[in-house]
């Protein structure tokens, strides 16, 4: 078969080819800089006149930070031009940049201020971005592999993940596979709805191993830029150099895998990519919006694979994480938000964290821009058309209804004084619910299921949540008469 038809198959299976950055020409750049041993090179001979003052700065650096951190973020440092007052320093990556920007950028100012008065500011940039000219280059160190996926936002870390029962499991899945030396689980998965946090959390995994293990090369990107990519190494017949770079990280992370579900060329090229990379006991992490078993479109043996490592599921937010995640983000933005507000909020939005911190950010904002306090109207009055649009009220009786019919019981029985598990344990999800979903006191449920006292409520809360946490079918279930309630 001819290239031209080959690549026309290709697309039409992987998908439509988008417009992106020129990525590929310079990553090919970037490893075969490296590959070949030809390194950036050194400042030029102007620059010489500063390098003592720089090796003054950073021995003094070096015994306040200590030799780990030294190597880890200054040694790789170059000095890449000095004119006006203005240092201009070169990192290899924008992360490094970031990162040395943010913790030592004022004390490397302050410190060559006191050995030049002259210097008058700093400016880090990645490494060669700017090369001031030379006649004689010689040779520096290699530099670090430059990031090839997305870039990472800055705000997701583990740090500011709030932790609680529907998503503990994989928290802690990720801790591990981000703080173990060696390969822990392989392929790690992740699943769950839109806007649980499932990226957050791989964001957090790759912040975590670049922080504290720099060594190691991480890979994210989503399911999408991994097709793109492919399609673009079809169509220049350089599919070698495509496996290569993404083959060769010590970590790969890939956002959203169900993007893929029909693209067969990409499917199969993904799925060996996947059989190297564990073979060889590099770690791979992946997202989805469904468990491998549940993921239409995508062929058995990559189900199969994907489904053979640890499987760990995000679940819809309960009341209480929502109104732990309203707390924290008011506390990172120094902003007073009322209880009765975050309880407002907690209950009006209840299957997206994005929306959910969405909303209080434009609280927050119109509340420093008009110079007013955030108040139950004012937030009723900003959110307006963002509560119109989800403004659905779920009642008890449509819960006690939906839940009677999905475990095949009577109506009635959800207020009967039976007890039999077959009735008690749908009773108990329907409680459940109706404390997850509407707004309606512990006492006012009890009354609509026969009377009962708000401790039988906080029971059957309790219960569920535990047999959520032990019985995934149980759990999906559950998630399942969430999801059909919502909608």
């Amino acid at each position: 078969m001819g290239d031209a038809k080959l690549f026309s198959r290709a697309v039409n299976a992987a998908g439509t080819v988008l417009e992106e950055r020129s990525w590929f020409a310079a990553s090919r750049w970037r490893s075969s800089l490296v590959a070949g041993g030809h390194y950036p090179l050194c400042p030029a001979a102007g620059v010489r006149d500063y390098l003592a003052e720089w090796d003054s700065v950073k021995v003094t650096l070096r015994g306040e930070i200590g030799d780990a951190a030294y190597r880890s973020w200054l040694r790789p440092i170059t000095l890449r031009d000095v004119r006006d007052g203005v240092v201009r320093l070169g990192l290899p990556t924008r992360f490094m940049r970031d990162w040395v920007a943010t913790h030592y950028g004022e004390r490397i100012k302050s410190l060559w201020g006191a050995e030049n008065p002259a210097i008058r500011s700093i400016e880090i940039v990645v490494g060669n971005a700017t090369r001031p000219p030379t006649d004689s280059p010689t040779p520096c160190a290699p530099a670090d592999m430059d990031e090839l996926g997305a870039q990472l936002d800055t705000r997701y870390t583990f740090n500011n993940f709030v932790v609680d029962k529907t998503n503990e499991f994989a928290y802690a899945a990720a801790r591990r596979v981000a703080e173990a030396e060696t390969v822990s689980f392989n392929p790690l998965f992740l699943y769950g709805g839109v806007g649980l946090s499932k990226t957050h959390l791989m964001h957090a995994i790759a912040w975590h191993i670049r922080e504290h293990n720099p060594s190691r090369r991480v890979l994210y990107l989503s399911a999408e830029k991994f097709m793109y990519r492919f399609i673009r190494a079809l169509r220049s017949q350089d599919t070698m150099s495509f496996k290569e770079q993404v083959r060769s990280v010590d970590v790969l992370m890939v956002d959203d895998v169900q993007f893929i579900a029909g693209k067969e060329a990409t499917q199969k090229e993904f799925f060996h990519t996947l059989e190297t990379m564990i073979d060889q006991g590099r770690q791979v992490v992946i997202s989805a919006d469904k468990p491998p078993p549940d993921l239409r479109g995508i062929k058995d043996r990559l189900r199969s694979r994907l489904n053979s490592g640890l499987v760990a599921s995000i679940q819809a937010t309960t009341y209480e994480l929502r109104l732990s995640i309203l707390a924290f983000k008011a506390e990172q933005m120094g902003a007073t938000v009322p209880q009765k507000v975050m309880e407002f909020l907690a209950h009006k939005i209840a299957s997206n964290v994005r929306e959910l911190e969405g909303a209080l950010n434009r609280v927050v904002a119109h509340a420093q821009l008009v110079g007013r306090a955030i108040t139950l109207e004012t937030t009723q009055e900003v959110l307006h058309n963002l509560l119109k649009a989800s403004d659905r009220r779920i009642t008890i009786e449509e819960i006690q209804k939906r839940v009677a019919e999905h475990f095949n019981i009577k109506l009635a029985e959800m207020s009967s004084a039976r007890r039999s598990r077959q009735v008690a344990r749908p009773r108990q999800i329907a409680m459940y619910l109706a404390k997850q979903l509407t707004s309606r006191s512990l006492p006012e449920i009890g009354r609509k299921f026969g009377g009962r006292a708000p401790t039988t409520v906080m029971h059957a809360v309790k219960k569920v949540e535990e047999l959520k946490g032990a019985d995934q079918n149980f759990a999906e279930d559950v998630e399942l008469l969430r999801r059909m309630l919502q909608s």
